[in-house]
Order: C-alpha cells, then structure tokens, then sequence
C-alpha cells in the first residue's frame, strides 16, 4: 500500500511533457536571438504583422480563438537541425519524447540535391499542439551520396568521434524513459543540458584543408561534419501574411529570399509557404598546425512561414500536380522572374474556398457545434455534418497543417547554401534506411489530421 502512495505522489509530482516542451522553446528562442540578432528583428516584424492582419480579419481572429490557436500563435516556432550519424538521430528521438515530440513524415531532400533525409519531431495530439505546437525538423546526412569513398569515409570517421550530447542530459533521458518523467528541478536540468547540443561553436573540430573539401563537395556536408555539434540553423516564427513580411524584410534591409516557397497567395490558405533571410557568414576557428586558422562558414538564417489547411491525400496529390506543372513550365523550376504568374496560372485549378475544399474531401476540417446546436441538441440528432453546417447548427474550420513540404525545405536550404551545389542526388528516397537508423517508424502525418478531424466529428453527438 505504501509503495502504492509513492508511486503516485511520484507521478503526480512530475512535469508534463508539454511544459518542458514549452521550456525547452523559449530557452531556445533566447539563445538563437542572442546568437542571431536578426531573429529578434523577424520576431518583431512578425509580431507586427499579426496584431495587424487581426485587427483586419475579426472572422479569422475568432475562428484562431475557437480552436485555441490564438495564443499559440505568439510563441510558435520550428527549428532545424542536421545530424550525422544513426546513432545522433537515434537519441534525438529519446530527447524529443521527454518533451512529447515524436517523429511525423518522411521527406527525401535529395531529390533537389541536397543529401539529407529527415523528418519533423512535433507533438500530434489536439491537447498537446494547443499547449505548444514547437517542431524541429531533422535532417541526417547521408554519407552514402558522397562519391569520393576517401573523403565519404574521413566524414564517418570525423563524425564517430564526437558526443554531441552531455552526460547528464543523456542520463536524464534514461531516468525519464525509466521513471516515466521529470520532477520540476530535473526538468529545468534536462533543458538546460539538452540546450547545449543545440548551441552554435565558433571552433571548427576539422582542419581549414578538411573543411574546404568537404564545403566543396556540398556546403551542408561541411555545416554538419565540422562542428562539435548540430547548432540550431534556424528558428521560424509563424506569419499571418507572409507577402506582407517578405515585403517589410526587405524594407528593414535583410537580404529576403527572392521567392516564398510553397502555393501561392490564396484567400484559404494551404499547408505551408515559406521565406528567410540570408544565411550569415560567420567568423570560424580551425586547428590548424596547432596554431589555428581562421575561416567563415555560412549555414544559420532567419525564416518566416504561413501556415494553412493541411490537406488530404486527395488534396496533396492535387497540389503536387499543380506544383509540379508551374515548375516544369520551359523547364525553369522555380527560377525566372514571371514564377510567381507561372504558379498563380496553374493554381487556378485548386479550389478556394473552404465550403468546395470540405465537400470536395481536399483538406481536414475540425467540427464543433454553434450556439444554436448547442441550445438544440435534439435537431443535431444523427443529421449528417454537412447537413447540420448548412442549418447553421455546426462550424468547420480549417485544421492547420503542422508538417512540412520536401520542395520548399530543400528550396530554404539551396537559397542558403549557394547556387552553385550539384544536383547529382536525385530520387534516392530510403525510408527504410531512415526508420532503422532513427530505431522507429515515423508517423503518418495523413493519419494524424484523419484523427483530428474524426475526433472532432465524435465530438459533435456527444455534446
């Protein structure tokens, strides 16, 4: 019995993973500000940008009020990070679940020629993401692209060696895993320890010789192979209008992206658009000759995104047509001046409006009764959704997708890594080799919005 008691006290004694989620996002907020200024200046600009567009969109205000997205919209965020070996992306994968973020999607970067694959490490129930929706996407390299066999296995060993986690965050992953979580203090502790992979270290682990023939092969090889650990390379804040701060980015100075990543501007926004300023060149220190050399390495940035609907297969495969249509036009992908028209031209094939997506089935929506169906519930009865939406006794608003489109990351990465990077890595897609290295299948992400909105569907006969 009083092993009992101990237990529970125990239990009912720990964090949730949501508040050490929450911790670890705005820690890390404040170190990449300190290290980045500029990502102060986009989260000020974003902020501005908001307040406006809420200001002039009551109906999105409230419609971001009902489902509590409202206050998640000031401390939204994701990050990006790159790791080297199975063994790194295996731990993130213990590290992420202490703060309830677990592997969604599969995405294959190499198809424009960047020789990662990754995924997105974020909550995935309703709960959870309300509380704070903070995704960092995580990219492994993949050594196997590198054709020098000499220099792809100095790399392998380059990376065996080091330990990019410290002893006591990886022990307190074992007494979270062990113990089923953390009290108040050890939760403070893991933040902090679990901060320390992420942070930015001016002093190169590889020789200026090393480094420029890893840089030449591919800039992101040498950002990941270099360094003690996968410093943070950028963090997003989430725009209500992303034209209007791509627009005050390049009013404020920053060198902005030339083109928003993504669909087009829309009236019903879709998944997800996507800008940044400029990577910085940043000042590095390499052992050389046991005196040192100094060098620049350019890989952190500011980026920006809108996110909307987040759709259904139906819905995906649809878009992935149009896209691919707008970029195949004369063969100029998404370069050229006239691709903003070329993308607009072929979205005019994609419905608008939320009413055509919904009975359409090309994006998940989440039901809840109005007032009036909640004041008679014996009209709701077993009519179906559409039935009790046009009698005005139920709502459906757009879910938000929380995942993130190959495309448009591989385009954030190449704008940020040069234009002159080989496309030699084209469709070598290997989810198996992912999930074996990471230690688990990710998740689908189709299947998480089905939830979503089946839940919600539930919800409305249970009223």
């Amino acid at each position: 019995m009083q092993g009992s008691v101990a237990r529970t006290m125990t239990v009912s004694a720990f964090v949730s993973p949501d508040h050490i989620r929450s911790l670890f996002a705005q820690a890390m907020s404040q170190m990449y500000r300190a290290e980045v200024p500029l990502y102060g200046d986009l989260i000020d600009l974003v902020a501005a940008i908001n307040a406006r567009v809420l200001e002039d969109q009551p109906d999105l205000a409230a419609q971001l009020e009902r489902n509590d997205e409202r206050a998640r919209l000031d401390q939204e965020r994701h990050g990006a990070i790159r790791v080297g070996t199975a063994a790194e992306l295996a731990t993130l994968r213990r590290l992420f679940a202490v703060m309830g973020m677990y592997p969604v999607g599969y995405y294959d970067l190499s198809v424009a020629g960047v020789p990662v694959h990754s995924t997105a490490f974020r909550p995935i129930e309703a709960a959870a993401l309300s509380a704070n929706p903070f995704r960092v996407f995580t990219s492994l390299l993949r050594l196997e692209l590198i054709d020098d066999a000499s220099l792809r296995e100095q790399a392998a060993r380059i990376l065996e060696r080091r330990q990019i986690f410290t002893a006591r965050a990886l022990q307190l992953i074992e007494q979270c895993e062990r113990e089923g979580g953390l009290e108040p203090r050890q939760a403070e502790q893991f933040v902090a320890e679990a901060l320390e992979t992420f942070r930015w270290h001016s002093d190169a682990t590889v020789s200026l010789p090393t480094y420029h023939a890893l840089h030449d092969t591919h800039r992101l090889i040498a950002d990941v192979v270099s360094f003690r650990g996968p410093h943070i390379n950028h963090l997003t804040p989430r725009t209500l209008d992303i034209d209007a701060a791509q627009q005050a980015m390049v009013e404020r100075g920053m060198v902005a992206k030339a083109v928003i990543e993504g669909p087009p501007r829309r009236a019903c926004p879709i998944l997800l658009r996507q800008t940044s300023f400029k990577a910085l060149e940043e000042t590095v220190h390499f052992p050389d000759n046991g005196e040192g050399a100094t060098g620049t390495h350019t890989a952190r940035f500011g980026e920006i995104e809108q996110r909307g609907l987040a759709l259904t297969p139906k819905g995906r495969a649809l878009y992935d047509a149009l896209l691919s249509q707008a970029r195949e036009a004369d063969g100029a992908g998404n370069s050229g001046s006239d691709y903003p028209q070329r993308l607009e031209a072929a979205f005019t094939s994609f419905p608008d409006d939320h009413d055509t997506l919904r009975r359409e089935g090309l994006g998940y929506f989440r039901y809840a009764l109005t007032d009036a169906g909640r004041k008679d519930i014996a009209a709701v009865g077993d009519l179906p959704a559409e039935a009790l939406i046009a009698a005005g006794l139920a709502i459906a608003d757009p879910i938000v997708y929380e995942d993130f489109l190959p495309v448009s990351a591989a385009g954030i990465f190449q704008s940020n890594l040069g234009g002159t990077e080989q496309r030699a890595y084209s469709a070598h897609s290997n989810r198996d080799a992912f999930e074996q290295a990471l230690g688990a299948p990710v998740h689908d992400e189709f299947a998480i919005y089905e939830r979503l909105q089946r839940q919600s569907l539930d919800a409305l006969r249970t009223y």
